[in-house]
């Protein structure tokens, strides 16, 4: 949606917009939150694996 566009849909339409997106950023971040703590768990335990030990 650009700027035309916005000046011509009402203010309900708006919120309603800015509502989805702002749920959208909502689940985005905490699907950003559950990698990185994905990626932190499998640092650290590659971390703690004894020197010889191989998969």
């Amino acid at each position: 949606m650009n700027k035309s566009e916005l000046g011509i849909i009402g203010d309900a339409e708006l919120v309603e917009e800015l509502s989805l997106l702002t749920t959208q950023t909502a689940r985005m971040r905490a699907r950003m939150a559950d990698i990185m703590a994905e990626l932190e768990r499998r640092r650290c335990a590659k971390s703690t694996h004894p020197t010889g030990a191989r998969r």
